[in-house]
């Protein structure tokens, strides 16, 4: 068979999208099938790597970031015409979500991810002196259940994701969590010459990954680095990522112990970074999963995630705290935390991740597109993960 890959906002500096795309394209290839992608890029051209062809269309920046967007989708049409998949994978909400129009007039098993909780993301955007007087979960149930209505098949990754379909009564919609690589994080990167460059052993090395727009709430993770240090608490903070609220967290952070590393391409070095931390912050009030508090569990790391978002579901009081979303409460989570026996709170991570294999997401994927699993389907091999495999962002 043939599986249709088609995203927007990929680029080699994203995180959850690009990454559940290359594992995914992966496995379908060690099940047999082939696949192809169609993402957005500087200029149009094709691609081929490890099994996987990148159909790239030429598409503008997003004002203010480093991913582009498609806005001639019925070039996508056409490209999917050419093609002729078997199976449309549509990962976007925005321009390419009619694509299951197409896929219906040609007959093709179409399903779209949700990545985005919209309800709470247009309330997240929504400006607070106008919240309660918008109508923002009027306006997310009219896309949601259009968007159900054009895709034979809705795939959420957490019960939190679906709680906005499930109110609606959708009834095609299915939920596959996603993974990690528990190969490339794990005990195993632990770095104390690293450790070192950023804390003194008896400090508490805190870190936070994630791309710094205002709906992530990294300040969260500042103001409670702030409560700590006032309780004379010895710990630091790392913050891998960038985006446009990079500046405003700059200033947020001034005089804190906080060291703004950028977006860390190196995922040696990031593997490192989370093996070697004391507690994993994942501050976002809006995540749909949490990739990046997953890898830091990969890691033997606790992490502390937000209470408002679907993180709470991937964690157990073992091996973090769900915490709320200020400063004080990410604070109080953090010390409860560190009150736990260090190797039993890292034993706990490392076991709770390992309950999320890809290779279970990718056999949930081709559950949903009624294809069959192969019995080896657990081991398959990865391309690289240095962007190699898409199209430059600019």
């Amino acid at each position: 068979m043939r599986i249709a890959q088609v995203a927007n906002f990929v680029a080699p500096t994203s995180g959850g999208i690009r990454t559940t795309l290359r594992h995914l394209a992966a496995g379908y290839v060690a099940a047999g099938h082939e696949v192809v992608r169609v993402l957005p890029a500087r200029q149009d051209g094709v691609r081929h790597v490890d099994g996987v062809t990148t159909l790239m269309v030429r598409s503008p920046l997003v004002p203010g970031t480093p991913y582009r967007m498609i806005t001639e989708p019925w070039r996508v049409t056409a490209m999917l015409d050419e093609a002729r998949p078997t199976h449309l994978e549509v990962h976007d909400r925005t321009t390419l979500r009619r694509l299951g129009r197409w896929a219906r007039r040609s007959g093709v098993h179409s399903l779209v991810v949700s990545h985005e909780r919209v309800d709470r993301l247009l309330g997240a955007k929504t400006p607070a002196s106008l919240r309660g007087v918008l109508p923002v979960r009027a306006a997310a149930d009219v896309t949601n259940r259009t968007l159900a209505a054009g895709y034979d098949t809705v795939v959420t990754t957490t019960r939190w994701a679906a709680a906005e379909f499930l109110r609606l009564g959708v009834n095609n919609l299915r939920q596959v969590p996603l993974g990690v690589d528990l190969d490339r994080f794990g005990t195993e990167w632990a770095d104390r010459s690293l450790r070192r460059a950023f804390a003194r052993d008896s400090d508490v090395l805190l870190v936070a990954i994630s791309r710094m727009d205002p709906e992530k709430r990294v300040d969260i993770a500042i103001d409670a680095l702030a409560e700590l240090v006032r309780r004379k608490v010895p710990a630091r903070l790392v913050l891998a990522g960038d985006g446009s609220g990079r500046k405003e967290l700059e200033r947020r952070a001034a005089g804190l112990p906080v060291v703004f590393l950028g977006f860390v391409a190196d995922r040696q070095r990031l593997s490192a970074l989370l093996a070697s931390a004391d507690v994993g912050l994942a501050p976002g009030p809006v995540e749909t999963f949490g990739l990046a508090a997953l890898e830091a569990m990969a890691s033997a790391t606790p992490v502390v995630v937000h209470h408002g978002s679907a993180m709470a579901e991937l964690i157990d009081p073992r091996c973090g705290r769900v915490a709320a979303g200020c400063g004080y409460g990410f604070a109080d989570a953090i010390e409860e935390v560190l009150a736990l026996d260090e190797a039993d709170r890292r034993v706990a991570a490392r076991a709770r991740a390992e309950m999320f294999p890809w290779s279970a997401t990718v056999e949930g994927f081709l559950s949903v597109h009624g294809l069959a699993v192969p019995p080896a389907q657990a081991a398959f091999a990865l391309p690289p993960a240095d962007g190699t495999d898409l199209p430059r962002a600019a």
